[in-house]
């Protein structure tokens, strides 16, 4: 079969087996495409992270694409249909970790702008502000010196962005029935109980942790934290981890350990939650200490220019009626909503991302391609 361009070079993406932090030369082949066109570059090195700024155009309004060359492990690469940095096709589709989360979509974005920009050239038009990519090997990881580190610096300097795509996997059933338009704050704890470790025989001797803690993880998975809103559902809590004893039957165990993750609303922020955690378990007398990790704050971006025009190319070219939604994990847009940028995600299926055999539709690629060019034209046509 003759192949796109956008499913060409996703191809030659998937094929470089970028776990993070390793980049494995995917920005240096997106960014020689991009200075073809005319872009200035950029390549921002913070410790083993590698990130590319490219910049088409010095004025504002800016409008910029983002995403992440870095992939999760594999796993046993055994269980794999194709081997899974072979970018192998069958029936329609590319086979390879990293194909939907998300080198589909940084194929997907580049073959928009080339296109767009080599039209414009053609008719001697020009554009409207302008057009950046920015790219990081630090999505799937830490999440510290990527997409984060890149905003402080731009910030530093004072470039703004206006708009901002991001090109995360969030169609659920057909190509953009979804677009995210925010995300809920992600809370992580890791709660220690202290005891006393002793005999079982002789529980007098001894302070149970598990004991102690029952009646307050009782009480903190029970909490209504709130309702949510118009655009998120209501906070929830989920305990992922306990740990306690020895391993012998015999052993009071002298600390648990818990850890706890919350996913919460606009109606809520860090410091809210933090302190009715505190209250609770000094409420319940527990000798304890608990280490508090913020992966994000949740944002949003009100219906606008951007979620409209968005909605109106799905609509255009692949005849669906996308729905904004805020469900799902964190991504990077929680580092640039920040700044003032309208924000939002849109990319493939995300049904395979993470999994063994992970996998793309070509005919969505392509499709996903025109989406990202017919709102590229509508925002920056000058």
């Amino acid at each position: 079969m003759t192949l796109s361009a956008t499913a060409i070079l996703c191809q030659q993406l998937v094929q470089r087996p970028s776990v993070t932090p390793a980049d494995h030369d995917c920005q240096q082949l997106l960014g020689e495409r991009y200075a073809q066109l005319g872009f200035s570059l950029e390549t921002l090195q913070f410790g083993d992270v590698t990130n590319l700024w490219a910049r088409f155009g010095t004025t504002g309004p800016l409008f910029v694409f983002a995403g992440h060359t870095d992939v999760v492990p594999t796993g046993d690469e055994a269980l794999w249909r194709f081997p899974p940095f072979s970018a192998d096709i069958h029936d329609g589709h590319i086979y390879g970790r990293g194909t939907a989360d998300m080198k589909g979509s940084v194929a997907a974005f580049t073959t928009a702008i080339e296109r767009y920009l080599t039209r414009l050239d053609d008719t001697d038009t020009s554009i409207r502000g302008s057009i950046a990519v920015l790219l990081t090997s630090d999505e799937e990881g830490p999440a510290i010196d990527g997409t984060r580190r890149v905003i402080e610096t731009l910030e530093a300097r004072g470039e703004k962005i206006d708009w901002c795509i991001v090109g995360e996997p969030t169609s659920s059933h057909t190509l953009g029935d979804v677009i995210k338009n925010g995300r809920r704050g992600s809370l992580n704890a890791t709660l220690t109980i202290q005891g006393i470790q002793g005999h079982v025989a002789y529980p007098q001797l001894a302070d149970n942790p598990i004991h102690n803690a029952l009646a307050a993880l009782d009480e903190l998975v029970a909490i209504e934290w709130d309702q949510g809103n118009r655009f998120f559902p209501a906070t929830t809590l989920q305990i992922s981890n306990i740990q306690a004893g020895t391993g012998a039957g015999n052993v009071i165990p002298g600390e648990l350990n818990v850890r706890f993750n919350l996913r919460f609303s606009t109606e809520l922020n860090a410091d809210n939650i933090q302190h009715r955690v505190a209250a609770l378990l000094e409420h319940h007398q527990l000798n304890y200490r608990i280490d508090w990790h913020l992966s994000g704050n949740p944002f949003i971006t009100e219906p606008g220019d951007l979620t409209e025009e968005t909605q109106r190319a799905i609509s255009e070219i692949c005849g669906t009626n996308a729905q904004l939604e805020t469900g799902g994990g964190t991504s990077d847009g929680r580092f640039i909503a920040p700044t003032g940028a309208q924000v939002i995600e849109l990319g493939p299926l995300n049904h395979s991302i993470h999994q063994i055999d992970e996998h793309v539709s070509i005919a969505d690629l392509d499709q996903l391609s025109s989406v990202y060019e017919r709102v590229l034209e509508r925002l920056t046509q000058a």
